[in-house]
């Protein structure tokens, strides 16, 4: 939390809800004011999993590579719209080639050996119930590499309400202290902005794909924390 109680007259100046607008709306306080910095967090039970997983493929040549990795690619795919994973929850976040070099520890260099193509998707679940069976079935299907899962909320609007309304409690209550201990009876609201964020301590899977999945790999979900941060300033009143 921040404080800072600043002398009668302060003039707060607002910004102007668009840059086309010249003129600012100022708010002058005729008591001093009080700053507050508050933040609220509401846990849930996650119910949406997002994942990346892609495949790497080595060739001599660079269409070699490509064609190969794209044959890969295309069956990880199709293995996750097979899952019941709807194409719009699909994406494709990158495709890199590069070329690939074995560093000779006698002469100290690097002989070059061909290519490396990598083609990497991202996919969101809305079973997480299945996550576990998804994520094998696609190793089995010729995914190389893993990365997540991030877990959220699809529809967090009701939490978002719950931690606002915490928060704003919070702090009207510590600003009616700090005015009472000044000898003022009430405060009013000058100003609010809010900054909204989620967090998730559920542990995520990262890495390579080096050996098959001797099966489904357990999966918690844990909670998300919906979190809601308020910066007010009020006004003492009398």
């Amino acid at each position: 939390m921040r404080l800072s109680i600043l002398m009668a007259g302060a003039a707060l100046t607002l910004a102007p809800a668009s840059l086309a607008q010249a003129a600012n709306v100022e708010i002058v306080a005729q008591n001093p004011v009080i700053e507050l910095s508050v933040s609220e967090q509401v846990d849930s039970a996650p119910d949406t999993a997002t994942f990346s997983t892609g495949v790497e493929t080595k060739a001599k040549t660079a269409s070699q590579a490509l064609s190969e990795n794209s044959a890969q690619a295309r069956k990880v795919v199709e293995r996750l719209k097979a899952l019941g994973i709807a194409e719009k929850d699909i994406q494709t976040t990158g495709i890199n080639l590069r070329a690939d070099y074995d560093y000779d520890q006698e002469s100290r260099k690097n002989n070059f050996v061909g290519y490396v193509v990598s083609n990497q998707v991202s996919a969101t679940v809305h079973d997480i119930s299945k996550l576990g069976k998804i994520l094998d079935a696609i190793v089995s299907s010729g995914a190389t590499n893993l990365n997540g899962p991030s877990f959220s909320i699809s529809d967090d609007s009701k939490l978002k309400d719950v931690a606002r309304e915490r928060a704003l409690a919070s702090a009207k209550a510590r600003a009616m202290s700090y005015a009472r201990s000044e000898g003022y009876t009430g405060v009013r609201v000058l100003s609010i902005s809010e900054g909204i964020s989620n967090q998730s301590e559920a542990p995520m899977m990262r890495g390579k794909v080096f050996a098959e999945a001797a099966a489904s790999p357990p999966v918690e979900p844990g909670q998300v924390g919906t979190v809601v941060s308020l910066n007010i300033t009020f006004e003492m009143t009398r």
